[in-house]
């Protein structure tokens, strides 16, 4: 399993087969009374925001997708009924959501009105050009900008079902993909949704049971949003979480923390993104990386945030580093193997100087990440109410932070097994101030993923920093250290964004 960018997925030639609900099913979806179990906190913020962007007519991309390549015979009943099966485990998938005058609304799909249908619908040839609108030579058009629009037109929780689904047939297997709306999705959701949909579609096709995991309860969706309110009823501005929370934001200027490089643009202002990834370690690297990381005091995470650290003081002279990670909440109410959004956000601050090399600045850098990871209880508009109670401007905290997350894809149930490995996720790609980071680990090493602005400025801004990032790993991997460099200004080291656009 791996992430990567959407414009990277070339499945081989084959027959198109979508599976979609039947037209019974959504027209009792559209009629399904409100539930009276709210939508989580995230998904709350998330659906008025998609509501918005309907409302200006703007394309949907918060969307995640997987796809994965599953072995032998094409049996679309057999997975038209696993997808029914698949929803029949994961009671968040059966709701879809409205919005009206900001107050966002479950409405939950009874089971016995859902079903699915297997439908043939061309082949993947029928994608392969795009006439000009002048007349002129057939533009190449990938297979994967048509499945992109699906997602963009079906992926969406603001109706149901609010996920797409489909196959590239071949005689010897199928390529099978799902795209679905982050509102009822995330990263650890789509690292499980094939390797359980294949599960369960073998049991279809050839009668046999599936595995332990399949077979094991996976948790309820709406169970956590229970959890969640009442775990958030516990909490004041008073708590001491909260006011951890708003100290280490008032240390850093009452402001979200943001890349921290200038990247051209205005305040508030965004730009469409652009997807970068590349590799900082192999697998031995990563090995001697995070052993390293324990003779210090530190987890893998910590010696992440550490070289980032290094490389924020030695591009852009941060003397603390000041950041967002997410993390799961899947243990809040026994979730672990659910389809949904189960995130809580932790907040890592800690000082840099006078640390002169990584194997001193680490131990801080997991003490950090244990603080914040003691914080991260605290929903995010809790921290935003307190921040803005307390006097910082709406400018400052009302934004998208910059995010780092860290997963490592060899931990998951079902790792080892062909469909799981051969799998890649991916997400919408709309537009972005920041240029988080997704870290990434899998058998074959460690690899950063980020979405970045799509202009010049931003690219050549960026180069140097991945460049330096990829030789803090190799350094520390290689040779046990890395010897903090004085701040320099980042603009002396600006290189061409070809640099940064490499994919490993």
């Amino acid at each position: 399993m791996m992430i990567d960018m959407l414009a990277h997925w070339q499945p081989a030639r084959g027959r198109l087969v979508e599976v979609s609900a039947t037209a019974t099913s959504v027209t009792a979806a559209a009629s399904a009374p409100a539930h009276p179990t709210p939508a989580s906190f995230l998904q709350e913020n998330h659906l008025r925001g998609s509501s918005a962007t309907a409302s200006r007519g703007d394309a949907h991309k918060a969307y995640l997708a997987a796809t994965t390549e599953v072995e032998g015979a094409f049996d679309g009943d057999a997975l038209a009924r696993a997808f029914r099966r698949f929803l029949a485990r994961h009671d968040g998938l059966r709701s879809w959501f409205d919005v009206t005058d900001g107050a966002v609304t479950r409405h939950m799909v009874a089971l016995s009105d859902i079903a699915f249908e297997a439908t043939a619908v061309g082949s993947v040839d029928d994608y392969g050009y795009l006439s000009a609108d002048d007349g002129a030579a057939p533009l190449p058009r990938r297979f994967s900008e048509h499945v992109e629009q699906q997602f963009s037109r079906n992926a969406n929780a603001l109706s149901w079902p609010g996920f797409v689904a489909g196959a590239v047939v071949r005689a010897d297997g199928f390529t099978l993909y799902y795209g679905c709306d982050h509102a009822l999705s995330d990263g650890i959701s789509q690292a499980l949704v094939l390797a359980e949909v294949a599960d369960l579609y073998l049991s279809e096709r050839d009668g046999t049971d599936v595995g332990p995991f399949t077979s094991a309860p996976a948790g309820s969706q709406l169970d956590y949003v229970v959890a969640e309110r009442a775990r958030a009823q516990t909490l004041t501005d008073t708590s001491p979480e909260v006011r951890g929370w708003v100290d280490i934001v008032a240390r850093h200027g009452n402001r979200m923390p943001q890349f921290p490089l200038d990247l051209g643009l205005a305040p508030g202002e965004t730009a469409p993104v652009a997807p970068i990834k590349f590799d900082v370690l192999d697998a031995a690297g990563a090995e001697a990386f995070e052993r390293i990381c324990r003779e210090h005091g530190a987890r893998m995470i910590g010696g992440i945030i550490a070289a980032l650290a290094i490389v924020d003081h030695e591009m852009a002279g941060a003397d603390s580093y000041f950041g967002i990670t997410a993390l799961s909440d899947r243990a809040l109410a026994g979730s672990e193997l659910s389809q949904g959004w189960f995130c809580r956000f932790a907040p890592v601050s800690f000082p840099i100087t006078p640390a002169r090399t990584f194997t001193e600045l680490v131990s801080a850098a997991q003490a950090g990440c244990e603080v914040g990871k003691s914080l991260s209880d605290v929903p995010v508009h809790t921290v935003l109410g307190a921040l803005l109670a307390g006097g910082a401007q709406s400018g400052d905290v009302l934004l998208t932070p910059q995010l780092l997350s860290y997963i490592d894809f060899r931990r998951f149930p079902m790792a080892g097994t062909g469909v799981y490995d051969r799998g890649m996720q991916t997400t919408g790609e709309g537009r972005t101030a920041n240029a988080s980071m997704w870290v990434n680990r899998d058998d074959s090493g460690v690899y950063v993923g980020t979405q970045t602005p799509d202009t010049p400025t931003a690219q050549r801004r960026l180069a140097p920093y991945h460049r330096r990032l990829r030789e803090v790993f190799a350094a520390v991997a290689a040779d046990g250290d890395h010897v903090i460099a004085a701040a320099a200004a980042a603009a002396a080291g600006e290189r061409e964004p070809s640099l940064a656009r490499h994919h490993d």
